[in-house]
């Protein structure tokens, strides 16, 4: 096991925090939070496993995947915000 799967091992352990936010948080804002987290480890991830199995593409999968996470984030806001009227 070398160093780049060593860090995998260690985000994808810290990645189980965001998702005990997400459900167990005691409010709607604690699980958009916890799902803010899950998703920059998601990222960090596919970039990591990108390096170990040495193919560039997966950096364009961890860009769209952070651009659907922070489209996520703000339509699941707004929703929220205005009581179900997006």
């Amino acid at each position: 096991m070398n160093f780049d799967e060593v860090v995998l091992a260690i985000v994808a352990a810290l990645s189980v925090f965001g998702l005990v936010r997400v459900l167990t948080g005691p409010t709607v804002w604690d699980r958009m939070l916890g799902f803010a987290l899950f998703s920059s480890k998601v990222i960090v991830m596919a970039v990591l496993i990108g390096i170990i199995i040495d193919r560039s593409y997966m950096v364009d999968v961890a860009l769209i995947y952070g651009v659907l996470g922070f489209i996520g984030t703000i339509m699941l806001s707004r929703f929220i915000e205005r009581r179900g009227d997006i």
